[in-house]
């Protein structure tokens, strides 16, 4: 299928040009119009490519075309296209219409009656988001710790999450600071915001959450390496009901996503404060990264940092500095560990 350029100032002017003396020589027209020639050749080209300009004999653009033969020329074969797509589109859904409802009938009904199920296998939890995606009409709510995503993933997200806005579901994500580091990241909440969505950030975030319409959720299972983790699909409405209010309460102690990037989050007071609090809790370097979304190592230069900034040689000394200047309250002391 032919690409479609946009028309440009130029490309129509070259147009009227040709309507009005009947030939299109770029030379010429690139003179009266006062502009390089081979942006009316480009122009030209763009022109011929709508069926705006028929060539002549020699090969040269001299007769400008009715745009509304132009439009039939063009329209008619997309539309054709389109009819045939939404005739194989309707043949699918008849097909499988029938399979769908035998296959309801002997498993979801099973299904239904347990309010806890765990997939071990992450592509059957793929397919068990999509299907709730797809069944979604109210609200998809998100827990999203941890540092910025991957382009790919937030490529494929972006575009399911603009559908679910185009079908007026409210979108409510949550994601942790250190997100806001990730260019990737603040391009992709731009643009769902643009759409409607809702994205804040807080500075601590357990595990990731998935809920859909408040009655179906999706809590990951332990990752173990590299492979994406399975995960349970809750039902239950008492545990539903209570993983949402969790949400709500990190919600609003939460702030909006700053898209701007005009500070990188890592070099925050708050960063350093909340560093602080969870070393004053006796928290290992692995396990404060994790609450932060952080590296490991990240972590550790921060650490480090704080340590160099009060000139303490270990944790334990830290903790009496820090709780003597006020930014630990006595009987919360660095843990010599």
């Amino acid at each position: 299928m032919t690409e479609h350029h946009p028309l440009d100032e130029v490309a129509v002017a070259t147009y009227e040009y040709a309507l009005r003396t009947g030939s299109c020589v770029d030379g010429d027209v690139a003179r009266c119009l006062g502009v390089e020639v081979h942006l009316v050749t480009e122009a030209r080209k763009v022109l011929q490519n709508l069926r705006l300009l028929a060539s002549a004999g020699d090969g040269r653009a001299v007769v400008a075309l009715d745009p509304e033969i132009a439009e039939a020329e063009l329209v008619t074969p997309l539309e054709l296209a389109i009819a045939q797509r939404r005739r194989e589109i309707s043949g699918i859904h008849q097909q499988l219409q029938a399979l769908s409802a035998m296959y309801r009938s002997r498993v979801q009904p099973v299904a239904e009656d347990v309010p806890i199920r765990v997939l071990d296998d992450y592509e059957d939890v793929r397919r068990e988001i999509d299907l709730a995606r797809r069944r979604c009409t109210e609200e998809r709510i998100t827990l999203q710790p941890g540092g910025g995503r991957s382009a790919e993933l937030l490529e494929q997200d972006l575009l399911q999450t603009l559908e679910l806005r185009q079908r007026g579901v409210r979108i409510r994500t949550l994601y942790q600071s250190t997100a806001s580091a990730s260019l990737a990241t603040r391009s992709y909440v731009r643009q769902i915001c643009e759409a409607g969505a809702e994205v804040r950030v807080a500075e601590e975030l357990s595990e990731r959450l998935i809920i859909y319409d408040r009655k179906l959720a999706f809590i990951p299972k332990e990752r173990k390496g590299k492979v994406p983790p399975g995960a349970a699909l809750v039902t239950d409405p008492t545990v539903v009901a209570y993983l949402c209010r969790s949400f709500e309460s990190d919600w609003q102690g939460s702030q909006a996503f700053d898209t701007g990037g005009a500070a990188e989050y890592h070099h925050t007071e708050e960063l350093r404060m909340s560093v602080i609090r969870l070393m004053a809790m006796g928290l290992k370097d692995e396990v404060i990264a994790r609450r932060l979304g952080m590296a490991t190592r990240t972590c550790r230069r921060h650490i480090s940092a704080i340590m160099n900034e009060v000139g303490a040689t270990s944790r334990f000394q830290a903790g009496i500095v820090l709780t003597r200047q006020g930014m630990i309250p006595d009987g919360d002391g660095v843990s010599s560990s």
